[in-house]
């Protein structure tokens, strides 16, 4: 077997782990041993963010659904209740879009709702 000299991939690669800690304060930047653990744990926050991003952005809409529909004498929970059997298939984003920039598209929605609730 040849004699493998490690050099040039361990440098590769501690030049790409300092390159994801740009931005780092002091040995977190500049010492490898330090960069990776900082960079490893950005990686796990970074990854964690994205499935916290999902859960509060269906809490935002949640909440401008609720208050808008309290505006039109629903509850939250009534108003979904009456646009399931309305048959009415808008998802919470597009009803959070509704309330912020079409109040009148909302009210409408929600007079259908009630009507199924009535019936």
């Amino acid at each position: 077997m040849a004699r493998v000299k490690r050099g040039v991939t361990a440098r590769r690669r501690h030049k790409k782990v300092i390159a994801q800690a740009k931005g780092y304060y002091n040995a977190r930047r500049k010492v490898f041993r330090v960069a990776k653990q900082a960079v490893t744990k950005a990686l796990q926050y970074a990854y964690i963010g994205r499935k916290r991003k999902k859960r509060d952005f269906r809490s935002l809409w949640i909440v401008r659904i609720n208050a808008a529909a309290r505006i039109n004498g629903l509850s939250y929970s009534r108003l979904m209740n009456g646009l399931k059997k309305a048959n009415i298939t808008l998802d919470r984003k597009a009803l959070a879009d509704l309330a912020i920039h079409d109040a009148a598209a909302f009210t409408a929605v929600s007079e259908q709702a009630k009507r199924a609730l009535a019936a």
